[in-house]
């Protein structure tokens, strides 16, 4: 039983959250600011919530509206497999979806209290927009920006916790950090492509085409490694962070692999799992860099 629940929350996926808030952190070790412990482990632990809430969600109305059982599953795509296979009740996902969210906006709710108005946007914006994700949100085509809008307010929420005060760097940060996470959303919607649109879901790939969001993919890598580059160029990022061009080869390597295969359900699995390791070893190098530039300062 614990392993369907493992599997159904997906816990490869929550390293994205844990690199984001690892990245808000970092940020303020960066800038000087005395880490709060305790404050870094209730924020980690609230985003991981909030992280699966979504996830479990997502799941359920993907079942229920017969999405998962009208594709073929990957080990990157098509749903977690659970609920088809009648591992768990559906309802029981979505209640624990629903508590997961209730856990995430309670410890959301302290940090209101300690840290004021930034905070309760914040955690305004990340309530909502997980209930109506898999609903308006994804029938809308803004699955992609909302995930790069969570990244980024993952990072800006960490850092406003420590510091109380929000800089340039976290936003950029941010937003690379949000970028890098947008891309694993983007490129595993290549293998749902039939069942999402004949079930009136929306995505980048939907509305593109696959031949013509495989070209997009450059986009995406080309953008995290510009906002790097430029955060070292106006000195708000330390030298220390170009550890990140370290993945040039990679994000290359996954790029050419999702235009070779972007319509080969089989062969395209290469190349998700090449876009995933991508985004999270450049974002952890990131979090590196900044570790790095205040040890070395």
């Amino acid at each position: 039983m614990l392993t369907y629940w493992i599997r159904v929350i997906r816990i490869r996926f929550l390293l994205a959250s844990v690199i984001a808030v690892s990245t808000g952190i970092a940020i303020s070790f960066f800038n000087g600011i005395s880490i709060n412990p305790i404050y870094a482990a209730l924020t980690m632990a609230g985003v991981i919530s909030l992280h699966a809430s979504v996830d479990l969600l997502n799941d359920y109305t993907d079942f229920k509206r017969e999405i998962d059982t009208s594709t073929t599953r990957t080990k990157m795509s098509g749903g977690t497999g659970v609920l088809p296979e009648e591992l768990l009740k559906p309802e029981s996902v979505r209640r624990a979806g629903i508590a997961f969210l209730i856990i995430g906006a309670a410890i959301g709710s302290f940090f209101i209290i300690t840290n004021g108005i930034i905070i309760a946007l914040l955690l305004g914006f990340a309530v909502v927009s997980i209930y109506f994700y898999s609903t308006r949100i994804v029938d809308l085509g803004l699955g992609e920006i909302f995930v790069a809008i969570k990244g980024t307010c993952i990072v800006l929420g960490t850092f406003f916790i420590q510091s109380n005060y929000l800089s340039i760097n976290a936003i950029i940060a941010g937003v690379t950090v949000g970028v890098l996470s947008s891309l694993v959303l983007f490129v595993t919607s290549f293998p749902d492509y039939s069942a999402d649109k004949h079930k009136g879901r929306k995505n980048l790939v939907i509305i593109a085409g696959k031949k013509n969001a495989s070209k997009i993919y450059w986009i995406f890598p080309v953008l995290a490694y510009s906002l790097i580059i430029s955060g070292v160029i106006f000195r708000v990022f330390p030298v220390s962070v170009l550890i990140t061009l370290l993945t040039v080869p990679l994000a290359i390597k996954s790029g050419i692999l999702l235009n070779k295969n972007y319509d080969d359900h089989t062969n395209i699995v290469p190349a998700m799992e090449k876009t995933l390791l991508f985004s999270r070893i450049t974002g952890a190098l990131l979090v590196l860099g900044f570790i790095i530039g205040m040890v070395y300062n």
